[in-house]
């Protein structure tokens, strides 16, 4: 898994994100505009409820007997002349990955948007071997171009105004000219004169897949732009890295997945581009076909009764761009490639325990807008909750929840602490350890008669 390495907690990272006018301006015109044509296209479909109920099972059925939908596919990609490799975490993803491109005899790779590959840090060790990885997709390339991160999952740059995009694309684009506009088709223009050189010349091809259809071996990738279906038939060599939560039943399931994925993700009714392929075919696209199914901590997610609700998800993004704490800070703050709701719960089961990880769970009013938005119906509120309980939370905070259970479980406790109360309030500040509760919240005066003292009151003594 992806870590973030000086990233800071959510707590302080989104503190500094909180403080950048500009980063909130740029994701709040974005999210608004997406939220808007979601909200248009799903209104079309008054059976939508029922499409989302319909993915739910399709993912719920595949995980439920994974094992046996994964070797059927291992089993159909194989008959179809592609070779399936099996990776355990990042690292043997990797080493598979640059043993593949250096046996076809290239220092170069062309690649699709995949969350999968940013995941495990493929650009990164391909670097390390000497192995350059040009990203094709046009926000993926600001990143790169921009030696950035990914601030969301279907818009990495969404952190970026045009007039940003300019000024690096002139400083970092080979050919962008000074005269270049803000203007998106220039813009546009500028990438695809600059990735037609890359399209031509490269032998390998990288991919990540959106489903994997057992029933058949086949692979799928939807797209807007057309660079994912050029790499996918240009070069010699395609290897497509996949998580094993990618796989779905039957072809049939996708007549599902395609509608509710392309109105969730970017408002449209069907995606511009969707490529169905399955291993090779003499003359026509790549001669080497390469799956590398990924576990990289899927199978533990997968043990956890509530925590395997998240190995749904089919990367939307919609509960990132309904979340009000994302809509603030954006995606770096959650210092992992999967940011939002979903990432809050997807990072700490694939990542294990650490600062930034604990963190995560915590990132979130709870208002439940991420499970309305969700196309497969993952219950994300319900766990974040159940992960709070596996943090491990400060001696200090572990002690006030003591003391605060002593003291709510007896009548005679509860009267006393609230006469004490009001006495607490006259502090603008909690003391000691609890500051950091009031540092960030107002503390409200009770009001001054309780219910009990307004009971006796009105009805008189019990």
């Amino acid at each position: 898994m992806s870590v973030w390495l000086g990233m800071p907690p959510f707590p302080e990272a989104a503190r500094e994100a909180l403080a950048d006018t500009q980063l909130r301006a740029n994701l709040r015109a974005a999210t608004a505009t997406i939220r808007a044509k979601r909200a248009a296209v799903v209104a079309e479909r008054s059976d939508w409820e029922q499409l989302r109920e319909a993915g739910r099972a399709i993912k719920d059925r595949a995980l439920r007997d994974l094992d046996t939908y994964l070797l059927q596919l291992e089993e159909r990609v194989t008959a179809a002349g592609g070779t399936v490799h099996w990776a355990r975490d990042a690292a043997e993803a990797n080493r598979i990955v640059i043993g593949l491109v250096r046996a076809a005899g290239a220092d170069g790779v062309v690649k699709v948007k995949s969350m999968a590959t940013q995941e495990i840090e493929l650009n990164e060790a391909l670097a390390a071997a000497g192995i350059t990885a040009v990203e094709t997709d046009l926000a993926e390339l600001i990143v790169q171009l921009g030696h950035d991160r990914p601030s969301h999952i279907l818009v990495p740059a969404i952190h970026r105004n045009r007039a940003q995009i300019r000024d690096l694309f002139r400083r970092e684009m080979p050919g962008a000219g000074e005269d270049l506009t803000d203007d998106p088709v220039a813009l546009a223009s500028a990438a695809r004169a600059h990735l037609r050189r890359e399209f031509l010349t490269a032998r390998v091809a990288v991919s990540g897949a959106n489903f994997a259809v057992a029933e058949t071996g086949s692979l799928v990738v939807v797209e807007s732009e057309g660079n994912g279906r050029m790499c996918l038939t240009l070069p010699e060599v395609l290897i497509s890295v996949v998580g094993i939560e990618k796989v779905i039943p039957t072809e049939a399931d996708l007549e599902v997945m395609l509608q509710l994925l392309p109105r969730s993700a970017t408002g449209e009714r069907m995606n511009p581009y969707t490529s169905i392929w399955r291993g090779t075919t003499p003359g026509d696209g790549p001669r080497e076909f390469h799956l590398v199914l990924l576990d990289n901590g899927r199978t533990t997610a997968l043990a956890d009764e509530i925590g395997r609700d998240a190995l749904r998800c089919i990367r939307c993004s919609a509960c990132l761009n309904v979340c009000p704490v994302y809509e603030r800070t954006g995606g770096h703050a959650y210092g992992s490639v999967y940011p939002g709701p979903i990432g809050a719960i997807l990072t700490p089961q694939l990542r294990g325990p650490d600062p930034v990880a604990d963190s995560l769970p915590y990132a979130s009013t709870l208002c439940g807008a991420c499970f309305d938005a969700c196309p497969v119906k993952i219950d994300i509120p319900r766990a974040l909750v159940h992960l709070r309980t596996k943090v491990a939370h400060p001696a200090t905070e572990q002690s006030t929840m003591r003391a605060a259970a002593w003291t709510l479980t007896t009548p005679r406790r509860f009267a006393l602490a609230r006469r004490l109360v009001p006495l607490a309030t006259r502090f603008a500040r909690l003391p000691g350890p609890w500051r950091k509760w009031t540092h960030t919240r107002d503390l409200p005066a009770p009001e001054g008669e309780s219910f009990r003292e307004w009971w006796r009151r009105r009805e008189g003594s019990p």
